[in-house]
């Protein structure tokens, strides 16, 4: 599997999804600092949205080989600017979490990833379970 790094704000479902990953059952777990958890990594929200931290994001993503960058359907506003993803030299690909909320818009979170440059857009909601298998296949045949 390739290594995965996970880019986000905070409750954009990071860790959740890392969960539901690998299989484990769902618990909330408020990242701290980097974890890398196998092929995984995870990144704390802070790093996303305080300016002077993404910096480190920066660094850690020559550690994957590829990026996700989250926004979940619930997000009122994408922390990602307009073609962010040509700064990265790793394939980039935007996962909308939290797909199947009631109160999300996973069209307009998919159109914030879209202008932020990634081209391969998952849809995933770690609690039902939709679009994992999706994902998993991704980063095993990629």
């Amino acid at each position: 599997m390739k290594k995965l790094i996970l880019i986000g704000r905070s409750e954009a479902g990071k860790t959740t999804l890392i969960q539901a990953l690998k299989g484990e059952e769902i618990a909330y777990h408020k990242t701290q600092s980097v974890e890398y958890k196998s092929s995984l990594i995870d990144t704390p929200g802070e790093y996303c949205q305080v300016a002077h931290l993404g910096h480190a994001l920066a660094v850690y993503t020559y550690e994957a080989d590829v990026v996700g960058l989250l926004c979940s359907a619930r997000e009122p506003y994408c922390l990602f600017p307009p073609a962010c993803t040509a700064m990265c030299n790793r394939e980039c690909i935007g996962i909308v979490t939290q797909a199947e909320s009631s109160d999300g818009n996973p069209e307009r979170a998919k159109r914030w990833l879209r202008l932020a440059g990634c081209k391969t857009i998952f849809f995933v909601d770690s609690v039902s379970g939709k679009g994992i298998r999706e994902l998993l296949e991704y980063l095993n045949t990629t």
